[in-house]
């Protein structure tokens, strides 16, 4: 769907409230076809931001998972190693 929507679940610390209102508010941009709604609809928008949050808040909070916490340094290592491999990001 959206390449900068990423997973929150099952990570340790657990998702901040800022990555849950950053997924949220992708989620309503990739939604609505605007990085920025116009005067007219920013109070549906910014509702609908909002709402999926705190929806999306809850669902984290009621996932379980057998499988242990994953390190947000380690995946953010493995994503890159993946862009460099794939040409997308020059190596550092």
């Amino acid at each position: 769907m959206c390449r900068s929507i990423h997973n929150l679940h099952n990570f340790e610390p657990a998702a901040s409230a800022e990555e849950v209102h950053a997924a949220a508010l992708q989620y309503v941009r990739k939604i609505a076809g605007t990085t920025k709604p116009s005067k007219a609809n920013q109070e549906a928008f910014d509702r609908a931001v909002h709402e999926i949050a705190h929806i999306t808040g809850h669902l984290l909070q009621d996932l379980v998972s057998a499988a242990p916490p994953k390190n947000r340094e380690e995946e953010a290592a493995k994503a890159r190693a993946r862009a460099e491999k794939s040409g997308r990001y020059a190596a550092a």
